[in-house]
């Protein structure tokens, strides 16, 4: 039976090691056997599973995860709660990183740890402040991490499920639906938290596609534009996109039209595919 994910277990290890709780990483313990289990089963997760944990905090998902998977890769940012973590999870099979997961790069860490296995998948508890930043940076940069489970905030998930032409819909709306297939796994209460944020959480599961068509001739292009597209929503493509590229409104506009879009459309009209199609007109000289 795990011990970890209680309340009574998280207050008492947070008073043993007089934790002060830090609201600059956004810190919230989840503190509910089910959900954390019910959060574990939504993974493809065996015994030949490498598990890359971003925020492990006091160790309770880590628990969970150490019972199912080969190997834990996990990162944590506050170099307070390594001696907690540590102190908690006494198993070899657990690598514990004290860094910022924005600074790294996952994939080299996966290799160097000179292990095979058969699947790799990401679990997360992310705080509001760095939640777009980090999934951003796994999809774009990861080709080992094929899976990914992530709680964020209620409001966060619907924005990232979300379809064209819907005020929820932005860049990582496209990005996440590119690259993924994805949808809300679980919705999370704010009460089974300490400290209880001001919000309810969801859990989002995404798979990365095995083949994604139509493909963008240049990723870093498409990256890119997508982004810039939505840099200011209430601005049409045009203007956004002439303020983030080497490119001139009226060829903009006329790239459009030939395309069959309209010369005033805007980013959250634009489907995943339509974007595609746009960043093949463009190439890297206007990056």
């Amino acid at each position: 039976m795990a011990k970890i994910g209680t309340i009574g277990t998280t207050k008492n290890t947070l008073k043993k090691h007089d934790f002060h709780i830090k609201k600059k990483f956004g810190q919230n313990f989840l503190t509910d056997q089910n959900i954390l289990r019910r959060i574990t089963d939504i993974a493809s997760i065996d015994k030949e599973t490498l598990v890359v944990e971003i925020g492990p905090g006091l160790g309770s998902m880590t628990e969970l995860l150490l019972e199912k998977a080969k190997n834990v890769l996990a990162y944590e940012i506050d170099k307070d709660l390594v001696p907690i973590l540590l102190d908690n999870l006494k198993d070899d099979r657990l690598i514990l990183i004290n860094d910022d997961i924005l600074k790294r790069n996952i994939d080299e860490d996966i290799t160097n740890l000179n292990s095979t296995y058969s699947n790799i998948v990401l679990v997360a508890n992310l705080p509001y402040y760095i939640t777009t930043p980090i999934i951003m940076k796994v999809l774009e940069e990861s080709t080992q991490v094929k899976e990914l489970v992530i709680m964020m905030q209620l409001e966060v998930a619907r924005r990232f499920t979300s379809v064209p032409s819907t005020k929820d819909y932005n860049s990582l709306s496209v990005v996440i639906q590119f690259k993924t297939e994805s949808k809300i796994a679980l919705k999370v209460p704010k009460t089974v938290f300490v400290p209880a944020p001001n919000v309810d959480s969801a859990v989002i599961h995404m798979k990365v596609k095995e083949k994604i068509e139509p493909f963008p001739n240049d990723l870093e292009v498409f990256y890119k534009l997508v982004r810039t597209s939505f840099t200011q929503r209430r601005k049409t493509l045009v203007n956004n996109l002439s303020s983030g590229f080497s490119i001139t409104k009226d060829k903009l506009s006329n790239t459009l039209v030939d395309l069959g879009f309209s010369q005033s459309v805007r980013a959250e009209e634009l489907t995943v595919n339509d974007f595609i199609t746009l960043s093949n007109e463009f190439n890297r000289d206007i990056l």
